[in-house]
């Protein structure tokens, strides 16, 4: 702590006590925060435990696959420009039995075909998903909804029988619920399930793109003439030849999309074709062989392929970093007998190398969250970033480790975590072996947040493929029984994101493995704020309330000392004196005890009372009620009479609750002098 020097020679400095006497009988006992005492000037400077984490993103990415409810705007938005494909009709007519099996092959948009039949049948807010790996012998449909499985696994698929769909066509028959069953092309399915199987076939990418240039129109992003003119571009030679040989559904939106850019910034028109089809693996490969014999381009491609659009300055630095480590790959070049010794120690300027590896900058842009400009670098190409760190990750040997190497000894920069961890997470969905997933364990238990967050967004990448959830599912549940902090902080910080929105109960299970709670264990900062992180994601979405106050609960109600019930008093705490998490703390919501006793009163009125029983939590439980009371409009907000009535009505089996009831009347009985005193 920092005082003002100056504040010794005051006049009446001579006066004051010594300090060996000033507060000689006074003593303090705190179990948190800091005690001040006497008097002081000037400026304060307070360090607490830990010098402060990193500036890490604390973003959270929506799912693209889901266990549970799927929001009414999330399938509005997949079915945006939705086209028919031609079997369409079939469709529909399998599913009047309640079931329908589409097989399909990637991306050939059988997702967003099952949307559209469930949504027909429930609309947009009436639709589930289904975990991949469940075992529809022993499902039940439990509401009348539309349900979604994606990407029936192997093991699912064999036991997939006649007998068992007959008796689930029954049941969701009788509950007036359908179920629509996507499935690779080549898994195998059992005899005699054919009723129920159609092969999906994709719309052709000429109507995408003519159904998705109609929606920008109609959008406004599109004026008439501009629309015309895009539409004029899709039916030429050019075009038609690019979508004859690239026949999915999302070449057909890449395409309205590139030619938005040509009729609205007047891009030509090869160019626009060029940069379709940079993104291909063959057009990775040619592009890393011509590279090849040149580590400062091959570390620039890399950097951008790893760091889309990040600032330039951040790309130069972690192309620097890694070109001496691609260079030792080779050794020194020798150097010809005869040959000048001229060197060009100044090297291209750094938009003549991107321009040399097919990069641009973007126009700068300000950042609210950063504070400074930022200048992003991208490759021109569509998927051009995803090819190029897919084969340098996967088909050229050590690349990877030279990667991970870099990455760890790079300064961090804010959004590299997201950026890095996005691109690793749809790398590894590509990968084969068992460790594909093990490689993340280095960052997964560094003592660093932002790598840890890294990890977070690539298994939450990765878990977005059907046939990967397994994978992540197992390489969580073994690191939240792991001994290293860190690595429980990563799973948390993971359920904090895309994996704990699709996976609510998976996730509440993960988050209370890794608060073990054995007792004579206290709970760790880090741990705290990344489980807290983790809960208010999920109590962002109505649909995970229940399920999380339930687990809260359950902590409360465990044994003083263990992690679980430090948890439930930190949880508690925060939401009734201020908010939960706390102010400053990453959170996907705020939530507040006058909130909770607003909008769900009976679930509310359970906590309270067990947390006015609980004499770790009283007294901060106490004080939000007050507050709540003393405050008219959260008091008109909660109802607070109806609610104070129904707590008194547990008062008689609850010591905690009548000492709080004895104490508020007592203090409002009192005269002021009293109650002064009190």
């Amino acid at each position: 702590m920092s005082t003002d020097p100056g504040t010794a020679s005051t006049p009446d400095a001579a006066d004051r006590p010594e300090p060996e006497n000033s507060y000689r009988d006074n003593q303090q006992r705190l179990d948190r925060g800091m005690a001040v005492m006497g008097g002081i000037g000037g400026d304060v400077t307070v360090l607490i435990g830990t010098p402060p984490d990193e500036n890490v993103t604390d973003r959270i990415v929506q799912p693209r696959l889901r266990e549970g409810p799927y929001p009414a705007d999330d399938v509005q938005a997949r079915l945006r420009g939705f086209v028919e494909p031609p079997a369409y009709a079939r469709y529909r007519k399998v599913l009047d039995s309640h079931i329908l099996v589409l097989r399909a092959s990637n991306g050939t948009g059988a997702s967003t075909t099952a949307f559209a039949l469930l949504t027909e049948r429930h609309g947009a807010a009436g639709i589930t998903g289904l975990d991949s790996p469940d075992d529809l012998a022993r499902w039940r449909p439990k509401e009348r909804r539309g349900y979604l499985l994606q990407g029936l696994s192997p093991a699912s698929a064999a036991s997939l029988s006649e007998v068992v769909l007959t008796a689930l066509a029954a049941l969701l028959r009788r509950s007036g619920a359908h179920l629509v069953i996507t499935v690779r092309a080549d898994t195998a399915l059992p005899g005699g399930t054919g009723t129920w199987q159609v092969s999906h076939r994709p719309p052709l990418p000429a109507e995408v793109a003519a159904k998705r240039l109609a929606a920008l129109a109609k959008e406004g992003e599109l004026t008439g003439d501009q629309y015309a003119d895009a539409l004029r571009h899709l039916a030429s030679a050019a075009f038609t030849s690019y979508l004859h040989a690239h026949p999915l559904p999302r070449d057909g939106v890449e395409a309205a999309d590139g030619l938005r850019d040509l009729v609205v910034s007047g891009k030509p028109a090869g160019s626009v074709l060029a940069d379709l089809q940079t993104g291909s693996p063959t057009a990775a490969r040619h592009a890393l062989a011509e590279a090849s014999h040149r580590a400062d381009s091959l570390a620039l491609m890399a950097a951008i392929s790893l760091l889309a659009e990040q600032d330039r300055t951040v790309i130069e630095e972690f192309s620097t970093s890694l070109r001496p480590r691609i260079d030792e790959r080779v050794g020194p070049i020798p150097v010809a007998a005869g040959s000048p010794a001229r060197r060009d120690v100044l090297g291209p300027a750094f938009e003549d190398r991107l321009d040399a590896v097919g990069a641009r900058l973007l126009p700068t842009r300000f950042s609210a969250a950063q504070r400074y400009p930022v200048q992003p670098v991208v490759f021109s190409g569509v998927h051009r970033s995803d090819a190029l760190l897919r084969c340098l990750w996967l088909d050229y040997e050590g690349m990877a480790d030279l990667l991970w190497k870099t990455l760890a000894e790079v300064p961090h920069r804010p959004g590299i975590e997201l950026a890095a961890g996005q691109a690793i997470g749809r790398v590894l969905v590509c990968a084969t072996g068992p460790d594909a997933l093990r490689q993340l364990f280095p960052f997964a238990a560094s003592d660093k947040r932002w790598h840890r967050r890294l990890v977070a967004y690539a298994l939450g990448e990765t878990a977005q493929d059907p046939s990967l959830t397994g994978a992540v599912r197992n390489q969580l549940r073994q690191w939240s029984g792991a001994a290293l902090v860190p690595l429980h902080c990563t799973v948390a910080e993971t359920c904090a994101g895309s994996y704990g929105l699709a996976r609510p109960v998976v996730a509440l299970k993960l988050l209370n493995a890794v608060l073990d709670g054995r007792p004579g264990r206290d709970l760790e900062g880090r741990l705290r704020t990344a489980v807290s992180f983790a809960l208010s994601t999920l109590l962002s979405e109505d649909a995970n309330h229940t399920l999380v106050l339930d687990r809260l609960q359950e902590w409360q109600g465990a044994d003083s000392g263990t992690q679980h019930h430090a948890m439930a008093v930190h949880v508690i705490e925060s939401m009734s004196l201020t908010a939960f998490p706390l102010p400053g703390a990453p959170g996907g919501g705020r939530l507040r005890l006058s909130g909770l006793i607003a909008d769900r009163p009976e679930r509310a009125l359970d906590l309270v009372v067990r947390a006015l029983d609980d004499p770790a939590t009283h007294e901060a439980t106490a004080t939000g009620l007050s507050l709540i009371e003393s405050d008219p409009g959260l008091r008109q907000r909660t109802a607070f009479p109806y609610f104070l009535a129904a707590l008194g009505g547990t008062a008689r089996n609850h010591r905690g609750v009548l000492r709080f009831i004895l104490r508020r009347h007592r203090i409002r009985t009192a005269s002021p002098t009293e109650r002064f005193a009190s």
